[in-house]
């Protein structure tokens, strides 16, 4: 009974947020695929863009939730990053880890339970705190994100680029979802089933940079994932000249940086050649928007 309460308690307190602070939202709209590659297409004069890690979790706002994604964009326009996984019933949903502990009320690897099971556990914030939230499928998630939201989906254990890009393609989400890839030869698999993907594609030190820039993906459908520490300067300029942007990995050590130090660490990156921060910390890192 405790829990129940708090959680009911929990999602009046949500609710009423969200209500009384619906009309600040920051919502990005693009009618087709080529409006979403100008979006990110590199030029000096480009705003930065803040990028929300497993979708921007807060307290009360759980990873991969719809809710939290809609609660983190009050903050920003934000790239919402979020991961799918498989139930065993071969359904697509939002899932982080291999195992449901961490985040649910549940426990297990989620490939042993299938969707109605899944629909009955709520998710846990990244406090431990029972939120009133459940598991969302990829579905759901660009159907809410239509006119919304752009939605970069990291995909998780035994799920092919057919089935992604065919869910792409069925919910007709090309014009606001960026796929993420961790090597070249997967990036040019789904560049290849589709080829007006934006693909998120790694760009590990100069090497690994200009073997994406030789893959013969066009440049236009990549934005590139630079890591979790600064690069050379010559990584930046190589993409740049080619007309893409960088996203780098604040989530960890740049993170804490930036919550000992404040904005002007992010605002450094920014300066030094990022384009986009993929960040643990949206309240913080939106703050580089404001100039």
């Amino acid at each position: 009974m405790k829990t129940w309460k708090r959680i009911t308690q929990l999602g009046l307190i949500l609710s009423l947020s969200v209500f009384l602070q619906a009309q600040e939202k920051h919502y990005l709209a693009f009618e087709s695929s080529a409006q979403l590659q100008e979006y990110f297409r590199w030029s000096p004069d480009k705003a930065p863009i803040v990028s929300a890690h497993r979708g921007g979790p807060m307290e009360g706002y759980p990873e991969n939730c719809i809710e939290t994604f809609e609660h983190a964009l009050l903050y920003a326009p934000c790239l919402l990053e979020c991961d799918v996984a498989k139930s065993k019933d071969s359904v697509l949903v939002m899932m982080h880890d291999r195992t449901l502990d961490r985040t649910t009320t549940g426990s297990g690897p989620v490939g042993d339970y299938a969707l109605e099971e899944l629909r009955r556990l709520y998710l846990k914030d990244n406090q431990g705190n029972v939120t009133p939230y459940r598991i969302p499928t990829l579905a759901e998630v660009l159907d809410w994100a239509r006119g919304r939201a752009i939605v970069e989906l990291d995909i998780k254990r035994s799920i092919t680029p057919e089935e992604i890009v065919a869910m792409i393609r069925e919910k007709q989400a090309l014009n606001y979802t960026v796929v993420i890839t961790y090597n070249t030869e997967t990036a040019k698999q789904y560049h290849t089933l589709e080829p007006q993907l934006m693909i998120s594609a790694s760009a590990r030190g100069i090497e690994g940079t200009q073997r994406l820039l030789e893959s013969g993906i066009d440049p236009k459908c990549i934005v590139a994932f630079v890591g979790v520490y600064e690069p050379e300067k010559e990584v930046y300029d190589l993409l740049h000249e080619n007309g893409i942007q960088a996203i780098l990995g604040t989530m960890g050590n740049l993170d804490r940086k930036a919550e000992k130090h404040g904005i002007s660490v992010y605002k450094k990156l920014i300066g030094n050649g990022a384009d986009i921060l993929a960040t643990n910390n949206v309240p913080l890192a939106a703050g580089v928007l404001d100039k």
